[in-house]
């Protein structure tokens, strides 16, 4: 396992003890797979965050724990690491905690774990759970300050979220939906997903609030992704078709990977059209689909901004910035055909 790095800096980054990773570097057995896989992780971290090592300044550790479908974890890792180096002089290290399962244990594990070690501050998108809360207030009781991203905790002891104001970014998509709908008669299908962040159900409370009060008298049809499945995505879509041929409409609050092309699929096959499709997120998959306009409008926020501003509350936190530490919401930024990036965004 080569690599040009001091057994204690791959011990601060990995979370493992020097003698541990001396073991797995010198392959003298003893050691579980994962915690191998633990070490090789951290050297691969290392290198990627090369540039920043070499900043002077003070260095603070930060763990991202991120309960998502991959695609958003990419995401995450590649617009952080794309910051690191504008951090100057300060250098942020950071460690990434990954997880697609949707259970509360090994989530509020991870949180423990991280307690444990040590960190300057943690990075969080997590489930709106009661565990979750507890887990957070373990981390702070010990000085971690904690910070949300994308969706909030609010009833937590975490320092500050940043990302969009959730409900408002639901209203926005319904003033569009009204905009493009006009008087026309009309449906509207909701998609969403199944999980507990409080960031989807705000977006759902301030669309249909904003339906509410523009006296729009239009039914929301609802799929559930229960999955986090595309194909599941598009059997409940042509399902609700099948029995409401009124549908006009589609306001994607979340979708998995895939999921909102198998929307558009779903109307395809069953020879429906719409007049006005938003969606929320301005990665690969919805460029495509917005450029080839069969997406109407996506409700973006600039992802690298807010993990700035994250690292700046954590830092803030400890100490080393000036300013009150408080929760920022992002801009809403409303991406259209006419805006769109390249589709190699």
């Amino acid at each position: 396992m080569k690599h040009p790095y001091r057994i204690r800096e791959i011990a601060a980054q990995s979370g493992l003890s020097p003698a541990t990773v001396d073991r797995v570097l010198h392959a003298r057995g003893g050691v579980r797979s994962s915690t191998v896989r633990e070490v090789e992780q951290a050297i691969a971290d290392l290198d990627r965050q090369q540039s920043q090592l070499r900043l002077g300044g003070r260095t603070f550790m930060v763990d991202v724990v991120v309960q998502a479908p991959q695609r958003f974890c990419t995401a995450v890792r590649t617009a952080l690491e794309a910051e690191l180096p504008a951090m100057r002089p300060a250098v942020i290290r950071s460690r990434f905690h990954f997880l697609d399962s949707p259970a509360v244990g090994d989530l509020v594990g991870v949180l423990d774990r991280v307690s444990r070690k040590g960190s300057h501050g943690v990075i969080l998108k997590a489930p709106d759970k009661p565990e979750v809360v507890a887990a957070v207030a373990r981390l702070t009781g010990r000085g971690t300050p904690v910070v949300t991203l994308v969706t909030d905790l609010p009833t937590s002891a975490r320092a500050a979220y940043v990302g969009i104001d959730n409900r408002a970014a639901g209203a926005t998509a319904a003033y569009l939906v009204q905009q493009w709908l006009a008087d026309r008669a009309g449906e509207v299908l909701v998609v969403r997903g199944h999980s507990s962040f409080r960031g989807e159900d705000e977006r759902e409370m301030g669309f249909r609030a904003e339906m509410r009060a523009r006296n729009a008298g239009r039914r929301l049809l609802e799929v559930v992704d229960a999955e986090d499945r595309a194909d599941a995505v598009r059997i409940g879509t042509r399902e609700v078709l099948a029995a409401n041929p009124a549908v006009r409409a589609v306001y994607s609050l979340y979708a998995g990977a895939g999921g909102n092309a198998a929307v558009v699929d779903a109307f395809d096959r069953q020879g429906r059209s719409y007049d006005v499709f938003v969606a929320h997120d301005l990665d690969g998959e919805n460029t495509a689909l917005l450029r080839e306009r069969r997406l109407s409008a996506v409700l973006h926020h600039d992802l690298r901004m807010d993990l700035r501003r994250a690292c700046q509350v954590v830092m803030q936190a400890q100490g080393a910035l000036p300013g009150p530490v408080r929760s920022n919401p992002s801009a809403i930024q409303v991406i259209t055909p006419h805006n769109a990036p390249p589709a190699e965004f």
